[in-house]
Formats: C-alpha cells, structure tokens, sequence
C-alpha cells in the first residue's frame, strides 16, 4: 500500500463540491459500470463504519449516500460524479455478520475484482472506527491493497465518541498497529466535521498522482 504525498496545512476548502451527479451501481464483477475515462477515488470499510455520513459530509450534502439503519444493505458498488472531474466509488461495506454468507460471498469478488480491474483507480480511502481495533476483515482488506500497491489512507471514523485529549494517542497506536505513517491516517467525524478538509485534501492529492498502473 502506497502512502499520498505529504499533507499540507489546510488554509481553505481544498475541494470545492460544484456538481454531483449519481451515474449508477455495480452488481456483478461483469456488470454494467461507467466508462472508466476520468480518474477514480474508492471508499472502503466494514459495514456500519460510517462510510455513508462520511461521503455525506466529504461532499458537503444530507444524501449523496443513505445512511442505512440496516448495515449491509448497500450491494452494489456506485459511482457518482464530482465536479465534472472525477468518480466517487462507494463499495459495499464488508463483514456484517447477519449478512448471509451466500450474500458475503458474492461481495468479495465484486470488490476485489473492482479494484483489481479499474485502470481509472488513483487511490482508496480506507475506514476504520478509531474507537476499536481493526477487525481481520480490515486487516484483511489492507494486505489486499498492500498486494496491488494502490495509494490508499485511512481515515479514523467516529472520533467525536473519543474524548478529545485520546484522539491524537489512538490515531498514533492505530498508525502503529498497522504499520503505516501517521500521514497517512486522518481522524475523522461526520458529527463535528473534524477531519473533512484534511481527507478532501488528501482526496486532491490523490488525483494529482499519475495513474499507478496501464491498461
């Protein structure tokens, strides 16, 4: 897993949201997707991590993403346009037990092979609940992104359920605990807002790179 370039100081919006547009859902590794043309940032995590009011609040609106009261309902990958200038794809959330695993079992290629097959793929925002340890399922996910060398940072959702003086002690263990740079992590809530201008910043970054692979 490729670390982003180095975080800069955040002075102002670094990603200013003009149009979105929903362009569909994925349902099958073989499946209708949009045309891969212009670069692409993936959104991964357990179910019930808090992806949907992560998107929400990245992108500053109520419902690009529904929040669910059923985690694991989301099957499919979606795609939505931003600015006119890229994708946000929000995968499927992994490793909710009452999910069938006839229904787990189909998830795991749909998402594997999305990220083994998207040639417009810059990078992954990886989510993990600051409040517990990464589950093998996380872990899991992140030695797949460490095999395919895909740029990726983490972002630490939740941390408005941390008291304020732990959050930058839990943000250093986890980076610890997964071996990566503390840059690379990024605390985050969709409640207060902590961390969105840094995550739309390291979104930024990641579309500045080069494609990290060819057709």
């Amino acid at each position: 897993m490729r670390t982003t370039p180095e975080r800069a100081a955040v002075v102002a919006d670094p990603l200013v949201i003009r149009h979105l547009e929903f362009l569909g859902g994925m349902a099958s590794p073989d499946g209708w997707r949009p045309e891969s043309a212009l670069p692409e940032i993936a959104f991964g995590g357990r179910s019930n991590v808090g992806k949907s009011s992560l998107l929400n609040r990245l992108v500053r609106r109520k419902a690009l993403a529904r929040v669910s009261q059923t985690p694991g309902k989301t099957r499919e990958i979606n795609f939505y346009l931003v600015n006119r200038a890229f994708t946000l794809v929000d995968l499927p959330g992994y490793g909710y037990a009452r999910v069938s695993k006839e229904v787990r079992a189909q998830w795991r290629p749909l998402i594997e092979g999305y990220l083994r097959g998207s040639t417009a793929l810059r990078g992954v925002v990886q989510l993990i609940d600051a409040r517990r340890e990464p589950t093998p399922d996380d872990l899991q996910m992140l030695d797949f992104l460490a095999e395919l060398e895909v740029p990726a940072v983490i972002a630490l959702t939740k941390v408005d359920k941390l008291r304020r003086a732990e959050v930058a002690g839990r943000t250093a263990t986890l980076a610890r605990s997964l071996g990566l740079d503390e840059d690379q992590v990024i605390p985050f809530s969709s409640v207060t807002g902590e961390g969105r201008d840094e995550l739309a910043a390291a979104v930024v970054a990641l579309l500045g790179q080069a494609p990290w692979r060819s057709e």
